[in-house]
């Protein structure tokens, strides 16, 4: 995924702009599932990994009980927290964002040049959460689907005002496995279309051609589909999820030599690093690209940067008790 500072050089120092962020609880109410406390082994169990992500070495977590979001937070959810505070996304306020190119509905002087690695990514001015393609896109009709353009730095602002914070890379994993420990995917170790499409990611010849067998280019609501063991819709595909952590490769290598592995109770990960953690995969997946769409792939993005596949889902700020 595109950075904002390889989209366009480097960020601007000021943050996010908008209304106060509230503490007293906001007024989010997407459906929680509860998560029980449990010990879950974490890390890749399938071979597929990519070994620049650090998905290995396997280690056991023990993780508290918490409360998490059924869904990703919508457009009607993000609407809302907008119309409360006067909020500003940052792709607003950079005036860009980035957008596949298939998906791009923009004016042809609204396209920046293509993103050095991965030209299907185009940097389009006027792109942020409310026009997804661009200046010539809307989001009606799509209010039951996930918010876009929302940088780490805007869910945290979401999440300020909504009395919320986002889970940490393990809770994350933890939820999405849906009880299922050291399987592929939230509902087991069959492939996606084994049956049927289980998630909406590419199919086809990409990045030209995908032939919509899942039924969606871009993303779909997020009740498509069916939610794994825990209630969780969609930990999988649709599109990238934000989390707490910061991204290093060796965070898993980390105190995991046979003289010092020990089993880990709620990991928050690196004090500092460049950049967050994103889990899940999105609609632009494929086996031949990027092969994410697993419950231990990890990925990474600058908290400042926004892209038209990525997205985020919130856990109540205090855990619950088992």
């Amino acid at each position: 995924m595109p950075t904002r500072e390889g989209l366009a050089g480097r960020p601007r120092d000021d943050g996010p702009q908008g209304g106060a962020a509230s503490t007293d609880g906001g007024q989010h109410g997407i459906e929680q599932a509860h998560i029980p406390a449990g010990t879950f082994t974490m890390g890749d169990s399938s071979g597929d990994r990519n070994r620049a992500d650090g998905e290995t070495p396997r280690h056991e977590v023990v993780v508290s009980a918490f409360d998490i979001d059924a869904t990703t937070v919508t457009n009607a959810d993000f609407a809302r927290f907008v119309e409360a505070t006067d909020y500003r996304t940052e792709a607003e306020q950079f005036g860009f964002s980035a957008v596949f190119h298939l998906a791009v509905a923009a004016d042809p002087d609204e396209l920046m040049d293509p993103t050095a690695g991965t030209p299907w990514w185009r940097g389009v001015r006027g792109a942020d959460w409310r026009r997804p393609g661009g200046s010539r896109s809307d989001i009606e009709g799509l209010e039951d689907h996930p918010v876009v353009h929302v940088s780490w730095n805007d869910a945290l602002a979401y999440c300020g005002w909504a009395g919320r914070r986002l889970p940490t890379e393990a809770e994350w994993e933890y939820a999405a496995r849906g009880g299922i420990d050291s399987a592929k995917y939230p509902w087991g170790d069959e492939e996606v279309d084994d049956g049927g499409w289980r998630v909406n990611i590419w199919q086809g010849d990409f990045p030209r051609t995908n032939t919509l067998e899942d039924g969606y280019l871009t993303t779909a609501p997020v009740r498509a589909f069916a939610p794994n063991g825990y209630g969780l819709w969609q930990a999988v595909g649709n599109v990238w999820e934000w989390c707490q952590d910061w991204f290093h490769p060796a965070t898993y290598r980390r105190g995991t030599t046979a003289e010092q592995r020990t089993v880990v109770q709620d990991p928050a990960g690196p004090e500092t690093a460049q950049s967050r953690i994103l889990r899940g995969g999105s609609y632009l997946c494929h086996v031949s690209y990027c092969n994410r769409y697993r419950n231990s792939a990890r990925s990474q993005n600058t908290p400042d940067s926004s892209m038209g596949n990525g997205g985020f889902r919130t856990v109540a700020r205090k855990r619950e008790h088992p």
